[in-house]
């Protein structure tokens, strides 16, 4: 019978701590007290929500034996994010407020109705601003007896967690999976031939997601593509910022097909709920009245339209480095595994044409445009100076 933890991907020792501490919570047998805050932290694509999720279901299932059997029902409906008692906060826009943390911490506080425990997931808790983090702490500091609080962040760093949050949660830390595992789940789960699935994993740079989205994707192996390009475009005055620009735009438009895919649909809900269209009395006097709760959807919408433009740039900017590294270390004879075995050929020539310096200085002009995107500088004006660094690096 395969259980819950199934869905994790090379983190078998975290597997075998958290089925532990699920079988202790059941049990309550000495020396097993329960843990109520727990942070989960690893590099993107290494399951850290997964695994939280997961071993909320654990705490939550009702079969007899080892918890997380993934079949009983509050197995089932935890991982679907349906269970009443098992709260999943997934931010979509720059940050968590403290208004919505505020509403977590209600949440929190209340007893389980039908389950174990109340339990809440706060996946990409990095995002939690000054004033939510210390709404939060109070809950973390007094927990009620039966709630359990499950962050999840890409590293203890204090740039990603709060110190005081961080001191007072238990730590799991989650690996990258190899590219071996991830192939083998694209083969298995999503039936996905060998070629493809090894090729996709290998340049997934250890990311589940980007793996299946690479491999099943068409559109993102050619924005992948473009953003490799940008490496010997930018060693060509005349093709550089026609690279750029063509990368910027490519970012906008994919970023702003996810947020129309849901602006529409939030909206019309919205509207529809407030009583567009409705004939009773008062209906239209309750639309007129609703501005403030519109432009608080408006205000979300754009927060997260923000967000996956950032998100999409990111993508591409990390792949851009990735090259540069690959570059930089065979210049130094190093046989590393490569992030994109696929450009081994492109990956030889920069390193035969570049000096290591000059690669390091590339990677470097590459970080310091994802701080200023970061910061809310104009993209185009963000990427033309980084096409500009790189371009001065290589001559």
């Amino acid at each position: 019978m395969a259980g819950v933890f199934d869905r994790l991907i090379g983190q078998e020792d975290v597997e075998a701590e958290l089925t532990g501490a699920a079988v202790g919570a059941r049990t309550g047998a000495p020396g097993s007290a329960m843990t109520h805050s727990w942070l989960f932290t690893g590099p993107p694509g290494s399951g850290r929500s997964i695994a939280a999720l997961c071993f909320a279901a654990a705490l939550q299932c009702t079969t007899e034996g080892v918890p997380g059997c993934g079949e009983c029902h509050a197995c089932t409906t935890t991982m679907a994010g349906t269970h009443g008692d098992v709260r999943r906060i997934i931010p979509q826009g720059l940050s968590i407020s403290v208004k919505e943390m505020r509403e977590i911490v209600q949440i929190a506080a209340r007893r389980p109705s039908t389950g174990r425990w109340q339990i809440v997931v706060i996946e990409d808790a990095d995002r939690l601003s000054e004033a939510a983090a210390n709404a939060l702490l109070k809950v973390v500091e007094e927990p009620p007896v039966r709630t359990v609080m499950l962050l999840c962040a890409p590293s203890t760093d204090p740039e990603d967690m709060s110190v005081t949050l961080r001191s007072r949660c238990r730590h799991v830390h989650l690996v990258t999976p190899t590219a071996s595992a991830i192939a083998q789940v694209l083969q298995t789960r999503d039936k996905l031939d060998e070629k493809t699935a090894q090729w996709a994993a290998s340049v997934s740079g250890g990311h589940v997601g980007r793996a299946r989205r690479l491999a099943k994707d068409e559109d993102a192996r050619a924005r992948r593509i473009r953003a490799l390009g940008l490496a010997s475009a930018a060693a060509r005055p005349n093709q550089a910022y026609l690279a750029a620009e063509e990368m910027v735009k490519a970012a906008e438009t994919e970023a702003a097909e996810i947020s129309a895919a849901l602006d529409g649909v939030e909206m019309e809900e919205l509207r529809t709920a407030l009583g567009a269209g409705g004939t009773g009395k008062g209906a239209a006097g309750a639309l007129r009245g609703s501005a403030g709760v519109i432009k608080e959807l408006e205000a979300r919408q754009k927060s997260r339209r923000t967000r996956n433009l950032r998100d999409s740039f990111d993508r591409a900017l990390i792949d851009l480095a990735g090259l540069y590294r690959d570059a930089l270390a065979r210049s130094y004879g190093s046989t590393a595994v490569l992030n994109h075995p696929d450009m081994s050929e492109q990956i030889e020539r920069m390193a035969r044409g570049a000096s290591p310096e000059a690669l390091l200085k590339s990677i470097e002009a590459i970080l310091v445009c994802r701080e200023a995107l970061a910061l809310n500088a104009k993209p185009k004006f963000a990427v033309y100076a980084m096409v500009a660094q790189l371009g001065a690096a290589l001559r």
